[in-house]
C-alpha cells in the first residue's frame, strides 16, 4: 500500500514538470513570433492626419481699469519729511489742472515771512545803490561850494588889507630912511648931535622890522587861507565824486539780495503742493493736521477723462495681439452692465507675473503675462470714470487686426 502511494506521487510530479516545460516552450515561441513581427514591415493602412484646429478668434485676459498714464500719488517734496497739511484745497472727484495748488503745508507761513524779509533787504540794497550812483545831495554840494566861496573872498580881502598895510609901512620906512639920511648929513656937518642922528636911525630900523613882520604875517595868513580853500575844494570833490569801487560794492550787495529773494521764492514752493498734471482727484490719503505718509502721499490723481484697460495677456498668446485690434470689455463682478469697446493702444515689452488674480482658487498665480493697454472710447470712459482698479475681462478680437 505504501509502495503504491510513492508511485502515484512520482507520476504526479512528472506530469507537473511536463506542464511547466510546455509553458516555457509556448512562452518562448510567442516572444520569437513577436520579434519577427517587429522586424518585418506590415502593409497597414496609412495614418489619417489629425483634424485641423479652428483658428482662435479672440484672446481673453483678465485686466484692470486705470486712467490714461496710470494713477499718480501726489506727495510733498522729499526734503520735507514728516510735513503736515495746513490746508487742503481739493476734494475727491475735483478736476485740477497742471500747476494748480492743491495743498498748503504747515511751514508755508514761515517761508512766506522769509521771502518778505528778503524782498525788504533787496529794496534797501537797491536804495543804497541809487544813492551811491547819484552821488551826494545837492544841499551838501552847495554848502561845500559856499564854504569855498567864503574862504576865497576872505583871502582876497585879506590880501587887499595886507597890501594896504605893506604900502603904508613901506611909506613909513621910506620916510624914516630919508629922515635918517638927512640927519646923518647934518651930523656930518656938525649941525645935529649924535643922539638926534641915532634916534632917526632907530626909527628907520624899526620901520624896516615892522614892514618885514607885516609882510611875513600877510604871507602866513594868505597861506593859511589858501590851505583852507584847498581843503574845502577837496571836500566838495569827495562829496560829489562817485567812486567805481563804491558803486561795485553797492551793486554786489544788490546781487546778493536778489539771490536771497530767489532762494526764498524757491523755498516757498516747498510749502505748497501743486498738481503735476491735468486730471481728477481719485482718492485723498491725508487731511489738514495729518502728517503725509511717504508711500501713499497726499492724494491719488489720474486722467479719468480717458480711461484704459490694462489686460494681462498670457505670454503664449501675445503673438496673437497687435496694435489697433478691437477689444470688448466686460465686468466679472457686474460693476458695469453693458460691454465696453476699445482698441489695443500699447503692447508691453516685458514679461512679468500676474497682478490681477482670477476668482478660481485653482488658477496658476505664477503664470507669466504681458500687459496690453486697451484705450476705451470717450463715452465708455465716462461709464467707468469712478472704477479705477476694477477687475474686468478683456476679449481682444483677432478679426479686427488691420
Amino acid at each position: 500500500m505504501k509502495g503504491r502511494t510513492v508511485i502515484s506521487e512520482l507520476k504526479r510530479r512528472k506530469n507537473l514538470i511536463g506542464l511547466v516545460l510546455l509553458g516555457v516552450m509556448l512562452l518562448g515561441g510567442s516572444v520569437v513570433y513577436a520579434l519577427t513581427l517587429l522586424r518585418e514591415p506590415t502593409a497597414s493602412a496609412p495614418e489619417e492626419p489629425p483634424p485641423e484646429q479652428a483658428p482662435i478668434e479672440a484672446i481673453t485676459a483678465l485686466g484692470r481699469i486705470e486712467p490714461l498714464g496710470q494713477v499718480i500719488a501726489v506727495s510733498a517734496p522729499p526734503a520735507l519729511g514728516g510735513a503736515k497739511i495746513e490746508r487742503l484745497l481739493v476734494e475727491e472727484g475735483d478736476r485740477v489742472v497742471v500747476d494748480q495748488i492743491i495743498a498748503q503745508l504747515d511751514n508755508y507761513e514761515r517761508l512766506q515771512a522769509t521771502l518778505e524779509t528778503a524782498r525788504q533787504d533787496l529794496t534797501v540794497a537797491e536804495a543804497a545803490l541809487n544813492i551811491v550812483e547819484a552821488g551826494a545831495k545837492a544841499g551838501e554840494i552847495q554848502a561845500a561850494e559856499a564854504r569855498i566861496a567864503t574862504l576865497t573872498s576872505q583871502q582876497q580881502g585879506q590880501r587887499r588889507t595886507n597890501q594896504a598895510t605893506a604900502e603904508r609901512l613901506q611909506a613909513a620906512l621910506n620916510t624914516a630912511a630919508a629922515e635918517y639920511n638927512r640927519y646923518q648929513s647934518l651930523y656930518d656937518d656938525g649941525v645935529v648931535s649924535a643922539s638926534e642922528r641915532d634916534q632917526r636911525q632907530l626909527a628907520w630900523i624899526t620901520a624896516q622890522k615892522e614892514l618885514a613882520e607885516a609882510v611875513a604875517a600877510a604871507q602866513e595868513n594868505d597861506n593859511t587861507l589858501g590851505q583852507q580853500i584847498r581843503e574845502a575844494q577837496a571836500n566838495r570833490d569827495r562829496i560829489a565824486e562817485v567812486r567805481p569801487v563804491e558803486v561795485a560794492q553797492a551793486r554786489a550787495q544788490v546781487g546778493q539780495a536778489e539771490a536771497q529773494v530767489r532762494q526764498a521764492v524757491a523755498d516757498l514752493e516747498l510749502g505748497i503742493v501743486r498738481s503735476p498734471m491735468t486730471g481728477q482727484v481719485i482718492k485723498i490719503h491725508a487731511r489738514p493736521g495729518e502728517a503725509i505718509d511717504g508711500a501713499q502721499g497726499i492724494l491719488d490723481l489720474g486722467r479719468t477723462d480717458q480711461m484704459v484697460v490694462v489686460a494681462e495677456v498670457y505670454e503664449s498668446d501675445i503673438t496673437q495681439v497687435a496694435l489697433n485690434q478691437k477689444a470688448t470689455i466686460t465686468s466679472e463682478n457686474n460693476t458695469f452692465n453693458e460691454p465696453l469697446e476699445g482698441r489695443v493702444a500699447k503692447i508691453g515689452r516685458q514679461v512679468g507675473r500676474r497682478a490681477v488674480l482670477a476668482t478660481d482658487p485653482a488658477a496658476d498665480v505664477d503664470v507669466r503675462v504681458v500687459e496690453v493697454e486697451i484705450l476705451l472710447s470717450a463715452a465708455d470712459s465716462q461709464v467707468v470714470v469712478g472704477l479705477t482698479n476694477a477687475k474686468v475681462i478683456a476679449e481682444i478680437h483677432r478679426s479686427s487686426q488691420p
